[in-house]
This record gives structure tokens, sequence and C-alpha cells, in this order.
């Protein structure tokens, strides 16, 4: 909503699918082409480092929960609104999730029917991401301290906004120290490239390259620290997606979660966008 920023655009590669990829085959990855003649003065920034900077510049980009509520596919029920900050805060332009162990019985998630053990954070952009032939690229990314020990779940991603899939997973640790990048066409048409991350509770940063290939798909670049990990091609032209951060527990990273605080960090998060007309 705010500046300009100078980026380059990666152009369509062949149809390049990988499916549970494994980090150390990286280096036989082409690197995605690159084409000069796009210029900064087509370039639109629409979230920056800022908008973590404090809580009014933060709620004027960003709502509180997931976009349909509370609860999602995990034992942790997201709480936070502008006057709780106890799982969702802001400090030195960071925005920390907090998932907390509780002792009560809170009944079950409301969207999956498993019994909620944490109090936890979520928030989504919003701004939707939207590739068509208006806004033909998008760069989604963002610098993390992500927990990685059995029961943690944390998220970066993009998720339907009207009827699921599509679904592009930039960060998604499921309870070791492998980032998961998914691209859903349907629950069952799923490309996977998992890299081992060296330490993710140290500052990394994950990002997604979006780009518009033909009528109705898309080629995701995925990256981290800048290092290309691979691209997915997904149907997902003309269909609105949702920005979300969140940290929900077990589930898919395994229990029992842990019994202390868990911390999930994200600074600088830039989302931009190239504008053809």
């Amino acid at each position: 909503m705010k500046k300009v920023a100078y980026i380059f655009l990666l152009v369509a590669s062949p149809l390049c699918i990988f499916s549970c990829e494994q980090a150390n085959q990286q280096d036989v990855l082409p690197k995605p082409p690159i084409d000069e003649a796009v210029q900064a003065s087509v370039f639109e920034t629409i979230i920056d480092a800022s908008s973590f900077s404090n809580y009014t510049v933060f709620e004027s980009q960003w709502n509180y929960l997931y976009p349909w509520g509370s609860d999602h596919n995990g034992s942790a029920r997201m709480y936070g609104s502008t006057t709780d900050h106890n799982h969702i805060s802001l400090s030195n332009s960071e925005l920390t999730l907090t998932a907390s162990k509780i002792s009560w019985n809170e009944g079950n998630s409301s969207t999956h029917n498993v019994p909620i053990h944490y109090h936890s954070g979520a928030i989504h952009a919003k701004h939707q991401i939207l590739i068509n032939d208006q806004f033909p690229n998008y760069e989604v990314r963002g610098t993390f301290q992500a927990p990685s020990t059995t029961g943690t779940w944390p998220a970066f991603w993009l998720t339907a906004v009207n009827s699921w899939p599509p679904e592009s997973d930039i960060l998604e640790f499921k309870g070791n120290n492998e980032n998961w990048f998914n691209t859903f066409r349907t629950s069952s048409d799923v490309s996977t490239t998992r890299v081992a991350v060296s330490s993710p509770g140290s500052w990394h940063i994950y990002k997604a390259w979006i780009t518009k290939v033909n009528a109705t798909e898309v080629d995701i670049h995925y990256y981290i620290d800048g290092v290309w990990k691979g691209v997915h091609r997904g149907n997902f032209v003309g269909k609105p997606m949702w920005i979300i951060i969140n940290l929900q527990m077990e589930g898919s990273s395994g229990s029992p979660g842990p019994t202390t605080n868990t911390i999930y960090k994200a600074k600088d998060i830039y989302i931009g966008r190239s504008r053809a007309y």
C-alpha cells in the first residue's frame, strides 16, 4: 500500500514439479531464469517491514486470528485482539506468537474436532494475493525464528479465500528441522519439496516468487536465505489467497507437545507485486 521496490522478474521455465525433494539435491536444480526488463517503476510494495513497528500500523495491515476464526487443524486455539496481546505481540518491529499449554478442558477444535491443549496466535493480512493479467507476479517473503521440536507446527502460508485449494506453504515445520514447501492443487494433487534447515530457531528468510505462466497456471519458486530450493506449478490464476502466519501445535507435528511456552518470531515481512497495467 506504499512504496516501490526494485526486483527482477523470473520468467517461465519449463515445468518442473518436485515431490519430496531433499535439500542435498538443490545443487542439481537449474537456476530460474531472470528477465531484466522489469523495472522498479512497475513493481509495487504492498506490505513492508514497518507493518510490525507498532500496533496502529499492524492493525491497519493485519487482522488477528485466522480468516475463519480461532480454530484450525491442530490442538491450539488462537487468541488475540486489539486488547489482548498475550499470544500475539510486537516489540522492536518483530512479531511474536506464543503458544501456552492449558490445564483445563476447552473442548474440541470447531474445524477438525481435536481436543484443545494450547492457546496460541495467528494473524492474516488484509491484502489478498491474486495473480491475474494485471498482477502477474508476486513476491512473498519474511524472516523467521521457527520452533522445530515435537508438537510445534509454525507456518507462513497462502490459502484460498473462496474454495480450497489453492494453498502454498512457504514455511512449515512439523516437529523437526525440515521445512515443507507445499503446493496444493487438490487435496490429493500436491507438490512437496522438503529442505533440512540448520537451526530453524535462528533467523532465516523464507520466500515464494509467484509468476503467471499461462491463462490458468502459475509457477511458485521457493527460497530459503536467498537460495532457490524448487518450483511447483499450480492452477491458481484468478483465485485470491489469504496470507497467514500462525503457530499451530501438535497435529501433524506429533504429540505430546511442549509443556512450557513455545515462541515463533517474524520480522521484515515483504509483499510486493508487478503491475502490468
